[in-house]
């Protein structure tokens, strides 16, 4: 995410270069770069939530095979239970390590910003990630990718379940267990 919206940074470069009321705004590079991160901190946040929620989806996905083997009366309790205790996880976790994140934000991301650019090049960095038509754009990545993966899991539905039921069948046959007709995979998912 940080990536996509420095490459973007580059549209608004040409209209705000030349303007001194925002030349003035913020002075020192230091000041530009607290500016640069208050700006990112949103996608510094999810960055941060993705790594602390890993280690739980990590352990959901693994548990799904054992859940599996457990008898049918059993297992919709259990899987309530895990669930709960990785939601319990991930609202412990997850405050941490995002603090972290922020707090670490100047140090690591800051420090790279001061070294490898500008001021001037800041404050066009700045420009960009202040501009309503990239804000725009942003509040639309939701929309773009519901729209783009709907139309994949049409397209590629037919393709992928036969080759999803075939290796659920195959592990299975390795493990030794009954294939689950019932809980083969769909394909990809939104």
């Amino acid at each position: 995410m940080l990536k996509i919206v420095l490459c973007a940074a580059a549209v608004a470069v040409a209209t705000l270069a030349g303007n001194p009321v925002f030349a003035q705004a913020a002075t020192s590079k230091k000041e530009l770069v607290a500016r640069v991160l208050q700006l990112q901190q949103p996608g510094i946040e999810a960055m941060a939530r993705n790594m602390a929620e890993q280690p739980a989806m990590q352990l959901m996905q693994a548990a799904g095979p054992a859940l599996q083997r457990l008898p049918a009366e059993r297992r919709e309790a259990v899987a309530r239970d895990i669930e709960a205790d990785l939601r319990k996880y991930s609202e412990e976790a997850v405050p941490i390590v995002r603090d972290r994140a922020v707090k670490l934000a100047p140090s690591t991301i800051g420090a790279l910003l001061e070294e490898r650019f500008t001021e001037d090049e800041l404050r066009q960095v700045i420009a960009s990630l202040e501009s309503p038509v990239l804000r725009k754009f942003q509040g639309m990545a939701p929309d773009m990718q519901r729209s783009i993966a709907e139309k994949l899991v049409a397209e590629t539905k037919g393709d992928i379940e036969p080759k999803a039921r075939a290796m659920q069948q195959s592990v299975a046959k390795r493990l030794g267990v009954p294939a689950n007709a019932g809980g083969a995979a769909s394909g990809p998912k939104k």
